[in-house]
C-alpha cells in the first residue's frame, strides 16, 4: 500500500475510538513482524492515512502541534498493537518536539517538518557504537566528519540503530577530525552511496525495531547537513535542552512498555473468561485467586497512568519534572509493566509460553524495557545522589 500524502488540514487529534481501531489494525500483523523481524511499512502506511506521523510538528508548519499528554495517547495506543512501530514512531514525535530553530538551518527543518505531515519524514538518531556503547555514559563518538570541498564526509559504524531500513532520514551522532574536535548531528539521507546496513538485530524481543548496525564508509553529505554540531562544553551547558528531551525519552519509553503490558492484560481478561476447566465446570476468572492477581496487575497498570499522565499534565502546563524524576517514572513504570505480563504468565501456565497465543511475545517485548538509556543503575545512583546532597 503506497503512504497516502495529507494535506496539512488532516492532521487532527484522534479520539479514542479512532485510537481503538489503530490499535486493532496493528495487532492484526504484530505476530508476523515479530517472527520475520521486518520492518512494518504496513502500520506506517496505516499512521500516515490517519494523519499521525507529524503530530508534534508546530502548526505554523502544518502539524498538529500536540504535546505531551496527547503524544502519549497516541503512542500508547500504537504501542498496544505493536510497539516497535511506536518506538520507531516516537522517534519522529521526539525530533519535532525538540526546539530546532535555534539550530539547524530553517529551510532544511522545515522540508522535514512538511514530509512528515505528508506522511513521510521518518527520521532516527543513531549514536550508539560498538567501542564507545551509548554516549549517556560519556565520551566522543568514533564516528568522523571530515570537511571536504563537496561538503562533509562520514565514516564509521553505529549500532543498534532503530528503525533502520525503514527510515526517510539518519540522524548520524559523529566529531569532527579537527585539532579540538566538534561533535554533534549530520543529516544523511540512506539512499546517498556508501551506507551499508548489516542485517545483524536478531534479539529476544522488538524485533520489528530492526535495529541492524549501519556502517558508513565515506558517505559524503552537503555542508548544510552539519545540522547542529558544538564543542563538547556546549552540549555540556545545553542543560534546559537536556532535560526536555529526557523527559520526551522518559515518558515515551514508559508509554511504550506500559502499552505492551495492557495489550497483555486485555489477552489475559479474554483468555480467562474464555477457559473453562472440566474439573472446574465455571471459567477460570470466576476463581478467587484469579481475581486477586488481576486485581495486582490492575494496580500495577493504574500506578504507571497515574505517573506518566500527571508528568504528562505538568510539563505541558510548564512544570517539567526534573531529568531524575522523570527517569525514575521510567524505572518504576517499567518494572511494574514487567511484572503486570509475568503475572500473567503465573496465571495462564502452558498457554502463557505458547507461541500461539501472544502473551509470550508481550513477555519478551516487555523485557526489553530495561535496555533503554538511562538504565537502572545510572538512574537510581542519581536519585540517590540527589537525596544525600540535596542540601
Amino acid at each position: 500500500m503506497a503512504t497516502r500524502i495529507l494535506e496539512p488540514a488532516s492532521l487532527r487529534l484522534p479520539d479514542d475510538a479512532a485510537l481503538q481501531e489503530i490499535t486493532r489494525k496493528l495487532a492484526a500483523s504484530a505476530q508476523d513482524h515479530d517472527r520475520a523481524a521486518t520492518f512494518p511499512r504496513a502500520n506506517f502506511d496505516i499512521l500516515a492515512e490517519a494523519g499521525l506521523i507529524g503530530l508534534t510538528v508546530d502548526p505554523k508548519l502544518g502539524g498538529a502541534g500536540a504535546g505531551y499528554a496527547d503524544t502519549l495517547r497516541v503512542l500508547g495506543a500504537v504501542a498496544q498493537g505493536e510497539p516497535s512501530t511506536a518506538l520507531i514512531l516516537f522517534m519522529t514525535y521526539a525530533f519535532h518536539a525538540a526546539e530546532k530553530a535555534a539550530r539547524w538551518p530553517r529551510p532544511l527543518y522545515e522540508r522535514l517538518a512538511r514530509e512528515a505531515v505528508a506522511g513521510r519524514g521518518l527520521i532516527g538518531t543513531f549514536r550508539v557504537e560498538p567501542e564507545l556503547g551509548t554516549p549517556v555514559r560519556g565520551g566522543l563518538p568514533k564516528t568522523t566528519a571530515t570537511r571536504t570541498p563537496q561538503g562533509w564526509r562520514i565514516s564509521g559504524e553505529k549500532i543498534y540503530s532503530t528503525g533502520s531500513t525503514g527510515l526517510d532520514w539518519f540522524v548520524v551522532w559523529a566529531r569532527t577530525d579537527e585539532a579540538a574536535p566538534r561533535v554533534g548531528s549530520f543529516l544523511v539521507d540512506p539512499a546517498t552511496p556508501g551506507i551499508t546496513i548489516v542485517p545483524e538485530w536478531d534479539h529476544l524481543g522488538m524485533r520489528a525495531t530492526v535495529s541492524h548496525k549501519v556502517v558508513f564508509e565515506d558517505v559524503v553529505i552537503p555542508a548544510e547537513h552539519a545540522v547542529d554540531v558544538r564543542l563538547p562544553a556546549e552540549w555540556e551547558a545545553s542543560a534546559g535542552q537536556a532535560a526536555a528531551q529526557s523527559l520526551w525519552n522518559a515518558l515515551a519509553i514508559a508509554t511504550i512498555y506500559d502499552g505492551v503490558a495492557r495489550a497483555a492484560r486485555d489477552w489475559l481478561v479474554g483468555y480467562l473468561n474464555a477457559r473453562v476447566p472440566a474439573n472446574l465446570g465455571a471459567a477460570l476468572a470466576s476463581l478467587p485467586r484469579v481475581q486477586e492477581k488481576l486485581g495486582e496487575i490492575e494496580a500495577l497498570l493504574y500506578t504507571n497512568r497515574a505517573l506518566i499522565a500527571g508528568a504528562a499534565r505538568a510539563a505541558d502546563e510548564g512544570a517539567l519534572p526534573s531529568a531524575t524524576e522523570a527517569n525514575l517514572i521510567k524505572h518504576v513504570a517499567n518494572a511494574n509493566a514487567i511484572q503486570a505480563v509475568a503475572l500473567g504468565l503465573e496465571l495462564t501456565g502452558n498457554p502463557g509460553i505458547s507461541r500461539n497465543n501472544p502473551l509470550e511475545r508481550h513477555y519478551r517485548d516487555v523485557l526489553c524495557s530495561r535496555i533503554h538509556s538511562p538504565q537502572a543503575d545510572t538512574v537510581l545512583v542519581a536519585a540517590g545522589r540527589s537525596a544525600l546532597f540535596a542540601q
